[in-house]
């Protein structure tokens, strides 16, 4: 007789074997004990690292900054701590007309030059292998190989930062990533410790707001703008500085994929950003950027309610406009994703003469954190030597040895000064192109401290809100109900729910109702758990301030270009007995007008046209999903829309399309395929020019009338505005 297997083994306590005896003295428990160094010295203060002032740079003597940013930079190998999932590219920059009233950088001087360039796209909070779709930051970082040396402008899809000190990034980081003790979840920021972190930090408020934003499920890599975050100075040759603030703006528009649609996605193609960007520029479909200058005159430091040097802040735009300089073309895929994408190493540090630092807290610290992690990441010093990492511009120096050298220095001498070798390398002056720092004067105490100029933090969370569309505020409200629905500790929940109604009181209310939560009455004091001195809820009323900016068309991407479906992909829906004509006509126009077809059939292969001719199948509907187009098509043929009537997949790949808000497209023999749907019924009785403006449904029997504003339609991107009143189960 066979015996029964266990399908439940039974749980029995594990004996206190010799190896976890062995570990016990090793653990540690994190309560009731005071902060201190990992030489045992205690800590006074673990959320400002030192500087000249409170405004002032951050000194190299903070051992305790130097230890804490350390041990985080080492954490992890051999992938990045954090922008572990990435994608790459190579391309070009040409500048649109010279800067040097601004600056003496070479590149942004010469508009005969082409400057090479590398960009790293990429998520922030998950490992190699989570997916693209991810609620998250975006990292937007761009190697230009210039003349004078590499420029690294390193940044993010999104303007501001969590934190305004860089003493506290290991804390963020620690926080979003999978919690310790079971290292779930992945590439999420819905769980409890990061929550607890975010409502006991007050100045996390603006960048929170972006990130529950649509910004933070962008459609494409291709279609996200990229900031520079912090504010650097631009140097001309006669020693005068500007501040300015870097922006790309991407020639496609901003534009979003829908959450529901995101998580889909993540289950259906995870390297959906990854594949989009490759097949882009394989295509011939290159991804174009313009890059943006807000320029502040030194004399123009403190006239506005905010502080330059916050990078928790923007300049709206309305108070400084955008400049745009030069456009960047991606126009080439790496040809070895670990030897280029992987070991690409991007340093806020690295700047050309032209370019200079300010005292941005949080700038200041990433400048020590850059090198330090690339040196366990990449072996050792000589980073620099792998080929994506080596300046097109010969680079001379007595620095020697270590591991993975590769060039082979020759000569007697690696020191200076020194007479054996005619000293060389020779120092380069000013003059002549060698690099000087800005001399800003620095006459402060050292202190732990932040100015108070940095201590609002919610007007400009306010301003995000207010200058979005109604559409992108429900998007907002959704996105919070999400993931504090995820946070267990209700607590947290309450508490983010208190510092949402600093921001806004139906923001807060929307919340508050999709977790059963009353807005509280009374907020925790302190408010600030990081500067517990930092205010009581009372300071943080809306500041009134003559000329201050209510809202900011920027900042919404309703109000971005919508007038191209270049790169776009539309699938048409169609099976044996389809009309080839109308597949040919609307194929052919919307190639003609740069965007991708794809027939999606119930089989791969081929199907035959009601004419007999052979039509090929990119997909069929069990790999290609709706969420993975932009757009849909159903054409004519009796036999055809009497199958896809009938096909379940195909009456579902409509209602998720409709779902997601995206424009679909019938011929008027095809009309009872829709009428199959859910949200047929919805619709208008009647199909008009208004009802394509508004609903994104067009159908017609005329094949060019209907191409034309079909392809409107794929403009617009998304008809958001159906979303809440046509709401369908799909």
């Amino acid at each position: 007789m066979t015996k029964k297997r266990e399908t439940q083994p039974k749980q029995t306590k594990l004996p206190e074997n010799e190896k976890i005896k062995s570990l016990n003295q090793h653990i540690s428990d994190a309560t009731g004990e005071n902060m201190t160094t990992d030489q045992g010295v205690k800590i006074n203060d673990d959320q400002n690292s030192l500087r000249a002032g409170d405004r002032g740079a951050t000194l190299l003597e903070d051992f305790i900054f130097r230890e804490k940013i350390t041990h985080f930079d080492h954490e992890r190998i051999p992938e990045r701590v954090v922008h572990a999932r990435g994608s790459g590219a190579h391309g070009v920059f040409k500048l649109y007309k010279p800067l040097g009233h601004l600056t003496k950088a070479a590149f942004l001087n010469d508009t005969e030059i082409e400057t090479p360039v590398f960009v790293r796209f990429s998520t922030v909070a998950g490992s190699r292998g989570s997916t693209d779709l991810a609620r998250d930051v975006r990292g937007f970082a761009v190697k230009f190989y210039t003349q004078e040396g590499n420029f690294d402008l390193v940044g993010n899809n999104m303007p501001v930062f969590f934190i305004q000190d860089a003493m506290k990034f290991p804390d963020l980081v620690h926080a979003v990533k999978p919690e310790p003790d079971n290292e779930i979840p992945q590439a999420a920021s819905a769980h409890d410790t990061f929550w607890d972190f975010i409502s006991l930090m007050p100045e996390s408020a603006h960048m929170i707001m972006w990130l529950m934003s649509d910004r933070a499920i962008p459609r494409s890599y291709r279609m996200m703008e990229g900031f520079g975050v912090h504010t650097f100075r631009f140097i001309n040759e006669k020693g005068e500085a500007n501040f300015v603030k870097f922006h790309w703006k991407p020639l496609l528009g901003v534009h979003s994929v829908a959450w529901d649609e995101a998580q889909n996605i993540s289950g259906k193609d995870p390297d959906f950003h990854r594949r989009d960007l490759w097949d882009a520029i394989e295509s011939g479909a290159f991804p174009e950027y313009e890059l943006g200058v807000q320029i502040v005159p030194e004399a123009d430091e403190f006239k506005f309610d905010f502080d330059l040097l916050d990078s928790t802040k923007i300049i709206p735009e309305e108070l400084v406009p955008v400049q745009r300089i030069g456009k960047m073309t991606l126009n080439r895929n790496p040809d070895n994703f670990f030897a280029e994408t992987e070991q690409v190493a991007f340093h806020i540090g690295n700047i050309v003469p032209g370019i200079d630092f300010t005292n941005d807290p949080l700038l200041q610290g990433r400048l020590f954190s850059y090198t330090d992690t690339q040196l366990i990441r990449l072996g050792g010093p000589n980073f620099h030597e792998i080929p994506i990492n080596r300046p097109i511009s010969a680079s001379h120096n007595n620095q020697r040895d270590g591991f993975m050298r590769q060039r082979i220095d020759r000569g007697k001498t690696s020191y200076g000064p020194n007479s054996l070798g005619n000293n060389d390398p020779v120092q380069v002056k000013e003059a002549q192109g060698g690099f000087t720092s800005y001399q800003e004067r620095i006459d402060a105490r050292k202190v732990r401290a932040r100015s108070d100029s940095f201590r609002d933090h919610f007007s400009q969370a306010r301003l995000f809100y207010h200058s979005q569309s109604e559409p992108e505020q429900n998007h907002i409200i959704d996105a919070f109900s999400f993931e504090l629905g995820k946070v267990k500790t209700v607590a947290v929940r309450q508490r983010m729910v208190g510092i949402l109604s600093l921001i806004d009181k139906g923001l807060a209310a929307g919340v508050a109702f999709a977790l059963g939560l009353q807005i509280p009455q009374e907020l925790e004091k302190p408010i600030n758990h990081s500067i517990p001195a930092d205010g009581d809820p009372a300071d943080y009323e809306p500041i009134q301030v003559e000329g201050k900016v209510r809202k900011s068309e920027a900042l919404s991407m309703k109000n971005t270009i919508k007038d191209s479906i270049v790169s776009r992909k539309i699938a048409i829906l169609a099976a044996d007995g389809v009309n080839a004509a109308s597949v040919m006509a609307i194929s052919d126009a919307i190639t003609g007008a740069g965007g991708i077809v794809h027939v999606i059939a119930p089989k791969l292969g081929e199907i035959i046209a009601s004419d007999n001719s052979k039509i090929a199948v990119e997909e069929s509907f069990l790999t290609g999903a709706s969420v993975l187009y932009d757009a849909v098509y159903v054409p004519g043929g009796k036999t055809s829309v009497a199958t896809l009537e009938a096909e379940a997949n195909a009456v579902h790949f409509l209602n998720e399309a409709f779902k997601h808000c995206k424009a679909i497209a019938a011929d008027k023999e095809a009309v009872q395929v829709l009428e199959a749907t859910y949200f047929f019924d919805k619709l208008p009785e009647e199909f008009s020019e208004e009802t394509v403006l508004a609903e994104g449904i067009v159908v017609e029997e005329n094949p060019d009338a209907l191409s034309d504003k079909f392809i409107k339609a794929i403009a617009q991107h998304r008809f958001w505005d159906r979303e809440k009143p046509r709401q369908v189960p799909a």
